[in-house]
């Protein structure tokens, strides 16, 4: 979840929701939400618990090729142009094979809210690790975003709390895993299937991403 005056202010209801600009207005959070945009991003709870168990969640849209191609074909244009972002590895020690990702760092409200947006394509060993700051509950959308996606809902100590599959492109709902994050890891949809990357077990969170 990715994101020019980009970040326009709606107020919806009596809260103030901070979202990518778009058309029609997103329905009104709850009033402990507060939207910050991205493939959108929505911090809920402030406060809530270290979770007891990770929790995983299948597709939340299954994606498909037909899905994809037509998801491609219909991708808006960067009005910006592809960000310049800081760079890392993120490793899976307890996934078979021990895979690494090449990740683009999204560190600031800016570049949070515009994510993966308007990309057609992206290498399998690549993605983006979002630093969300807070230690909540985080909502991800897809708006914009033009390839399906598996978003990893990362704790503070690199533990992978959730997992939502392949989350559908071009759509605006509203993908979670229930439970407080630091960090999300986007990869392509698929990605922790075709490698044996699940809930519980934990990533190497890189020293540029601390």
């Amino acid at each position: 979840m990715r994101r020019t005056s980009r970040l326009s202010v709606l107020v919806v209801l009596g809260f103030a929701v901070a979202a990518c600009s778009r058309t029609p207005p997103e329905p009104a959070p709850p009033p402990s939400a507060t939207p910050i945009g991205s493939t959108a991003v929505t911090s809920l709870n402030p406060g809530s618990p270290r979770p007891s168990a990770p929790a995983i969640v299948g597709s939340a849209a299954p994606s498909t090729a037909t899905t994809g191609s037509h998801a491609v074909a219909n991708c808006p244009v960067d009005p910006e142009g592809q960000s310049n972002l800081p760079t890392a590895v993120v490793a899976f020690p307890d996934a078979p094979g021990r895979p690494r990702v090449d990740v683009e760092i999204a560190k600031t409200g800016h570049d949070i809210e515009k994510g993966l947006m308007y990309r057609r394509d992206m290498p399998e060993d690549h993605g983006m690790l979002f630093r969300l700051g807070e230690r909540r509950e985080h909502i991800f959308w897809m708006r914009n975003t033009c390839i399906p996606l598996d978003m990893l809902f990362v704790d503070d100590d690199g533990t992978i709390v959730g997992i939502v599959e392949n989350a559908e492109p071009m759509t605006e709902t509203s993908r979670t895993v229930g439970k407080p994050s630091t960090y999300v890891l986007e990869v392509n949809g698929g990605y922790t299937q075709r490698h044996g990357v699940k809930a519980g077990q934990k990533l190497g969170l890189p020293a540029a991403a601390r």
